[in-house]
């Protein structure tokens, strides 16, 4: 199968591609210039010729308006003249012009004085060879000088500087093509670098990085681009084998409970009280399903790329009364009514996710609070969080050692759940002391 001239242009290189370009702009502008300068030759040699023409005209006819004229007339340039009186009939000429038959007929010369300008003739039937550039002047009593001269000597001239462009522009389009394949090989090089780096990097050579060139240029900023995707996701990926890490080792402790509470009912039959086993079994399994749940919460929050799964108005005054009838340890002191734009289940999770850990570490009431501005507060009364702790208990699978005595099956994904939902949404969280116990502060936009 024959392909196409599309096609076949594609699957060319880039340089191929860039230097047939440039040959063919190189080309285009050559020949457009060989053809203005031909024409400016030829406008500016053939405008000489009439300057000296007029001025050889107008001293004849100066002689004409005197009565001074020579017979024949003289001129030093080759030049022909023909002076005729009114009647047409030819008077005064050059040496060796026709005395019968005028260079001009009437008509042309009639023309030629009411334009004012110069006109071709053919000179052969005057046995002048060659084409004739004529001017035309009119002088007293009716007298009309016609002055006439050969431009073969300017068509010679045209014509070598022709022939001088046809083999020569080729000649320099051929040098100024290898001259920039040549530049264009240079230019591409810091990409061939770049792609020989990118080979070079593999799972086992993950910390190196693309040459940058020293140049400020566009392939500088792609260097430096390319770099900082390749930090961005040498870090993904280290997140990504710290989460699963951390997963690894949040699953082993109620696998391994679940195990050796298995174990020994299966090894003690007879002395096992089944209904202690299989309650401390389904605890362990509550732990894995919450930590299941929290990880695919995260696992979505990462696949959409921090932006909500929904954006519609939300009523979270309404989420906020929904969520705290499932607790009898908290108390609403305020609740305005705030309309924002996101997911209401991923709000609700948000609240959830707060209202829990304040129930786990208060010693008596939790306080909830939502402000028209979209301010929304958890506080507790517990022992609360080092200030030092406070932004590092957002990280994932970060649990202090006060919460890892008294957590019952957290693991340390709650706050990080709460931060990234949040961000997703345009807000902001952050921790305060509450004096005692610690106050959870989450601001949201406040949809206009």
């Amino acid at each position: 199968m024959v392909e196409s001239p599309h096609v076949w242009w594609r699957r060319r290189s880039l340089r191929f591609r860039l230097t047939v370009v440039a040959a063919a702009v190189l080309a285009a502008a050559l020949a457009l210039s060989g053809a203005v300068l031909l024409n400016v030759l030829d406008r500016t040699l053939v405008d000489t010729v009439d300057d000296a023409l007029r001025q050889q005209a107008q001293t004849v006819r100066v002689h004409a308006d005197g009565g001074t004229l020579t017979s024949p007339i003289t001129t030093h340039d080759g030049t022909v003249v023909q002076v005729l009186d009114a009647s047409g009939r030819i008077t005064h000429v050059t040496y060796g012009t026709d005395r019968l038959v005028p260079l001009l007929d009437a008509r042309t010369r009639a023309w030629a004085l009411r334009e004012g300008r110069a006109v071709y003739l053919d000179g052969r039937p005057y046995a002048i060879p060659g084409t004739l550039r004529a001017v035309v002047l009119s002088a007293d009593r009716g007298q009309t000088v016609v002055a006439a001269r050969s431009v073969g000597e300017i068509r010679k001239s045209l014509a070598t500087a022709r022939k001088v462009l046809l083999v020569g522009t080729p000649l320099l389009l051929v040098l100024l093509a290898v001259a920039s394949r040549f530049i264009i090989g240079r230019t591409l090089r810091p990409i061939t670098a770049l792609r020989k780096g990118a080979a070079e990097i593999t799972h086992t050579a993950r910390s190196r990085r693309l040459p940058v060139p020293e140049s400020r240029d566009e392939v500088h900023s792609l260097a430096v681009t390319l770099n900082d995707m390749l930090v961005r996701l040498e870090e993904a990926e280290q997140r990504q084998r710290a989460l699963v890490s951390d997963a690894a080792h949040e699953l082993r402790s109620p696998l391994a409970s679940i195990r050796l509470q298995l174990e020994v009912a299966l090894g003690h039959p007879e002395g096992q009280d089944w209904r202690e086993t299989a309650e401390g079994v389904l605890e362990d399994a509550m732990r894995l399903s919450r930590l299941a749940e929290d990880l695919l919460a995260l696992a979505r929050l990462d696949e959409r790329g921090g932006v909500p799964a929904r954006r519609e108005p939300v009523d979270l005054d309404q989420v906020v009364r929904q969520t705290l009838d499932r607790y009898g340890e908290a108390r609403l002191a305020a609740c305005e009514p705030v309309v924002v734009r996101g997911d209401a289940l991923d709000l609700s999770r948000v609240l959830t996710n707060l209202v829990d850990n304040a129930v786990r570490h208060t010693s008596s009431e939790v306080e909830v609070s939502l402000t028209a501005d979209g301010v929304l507060t958890v506080t507790d009364d517990g022992p609360g969080i080092p200030e030092q702790d406070r932004e590092r208990v957002f990280n994932r699978f970060t649990r202090l050692d006060s919460g890892r005595s008294r957590d019952e099956g957290g693991a340390g994904l709650g706050l990080a759940i709460v931060r990234e939902t949040v961000r997703a949404h345009g807000g902001a969280v952050h921790l305060e002391d509450a004096s005692p116990g610690l106050r959870v502060v989450v601001r949201l936009p406040v949809a206009g």
